[in-house]
């Protein structure tokens, strides 16, 4: 009985450490590389995120494993790159309430969603100078060239060598597009 209680309390450890690893951040990115993982509960890190995938759907949250460069989410024991992250994200939605409390301005959000839109709208890809334009209408130049090298820096927008915009892995990741886009239609259609 008192081994049984042992296996089971070091099975907790391990889900504890698996969402620590996933829910704070060390550096810029959120989540956890795989070797990260493989490193910090051992080989069968994935059954341990499975299990807390569980717990955290009681919660309205979830663990995705997503490629690094293409942003793509696969099921656990997919392979993907070498590169992979696990992140948790929102199942759901925030309400606005919950939206001013994410870490980022209510403005800013905002120009996210813009930048987001336009890209799309332009099948993904849009300049840099045109994406800025934009947002310098509503926010001012500066603040536009600003939210512009955040959205990069977060890992939500990508540049590439000619100088166009498209969505990266974090957009990919928690974004739901559709949504956004439908949102958008009927905004513009009251």
């Amino acid at each position: 009985m008192e081994r049984k209680a042992k296996i089971k309390r070091f099975y907790g450890d391990k889900l504890k450490r698996a969402a620590h690893l996933l829910l704070f951040r060390r550096g810029r990115l959120p989540g956890a590389k795989e070797w990260q993982l493989r490193m910090g509960l051992g080989e069968d890190y994935e059954d341990i995120l499975k299990q807390l995938n569980e717990r955290l759907s009681d919660i309205d949250l979830e663990a995705k494993r997503i490629g690094s460069k293409t942003g793509e989410s696969s099921s656990f024991g997919e392979t993907l790159t070498p590169e992979s992250r696990y992140i948790v994200t929102l199942k759901g939605t925030l309400s606005l309430r919950e939206a001013r409390m994410c870490g980022w301005r209510i403005d800013t959000l905002a120009g996210l969603a813009i930048a987001i839109a336009y890209i799309v709208s332009k099948q993904g890809k849009a300049s840099r100078k045109d994406v800025e334009k934009i947002l310098a209408r509503k926010f001012g130049k500066w603040n536009a060239i600003a939210m512009t090298d955040a959205f990069m820096r977060t890992g939500y927008l990508a540049e590439d060598d000619s100088g166009m915009l498209f969505l990266d892995w974090r957009t990919r990741a928690e974004v739901d597009l559709r949504a956004l886009m439908s949102l958008l239609v009927e905004a513009r259609l009251q």
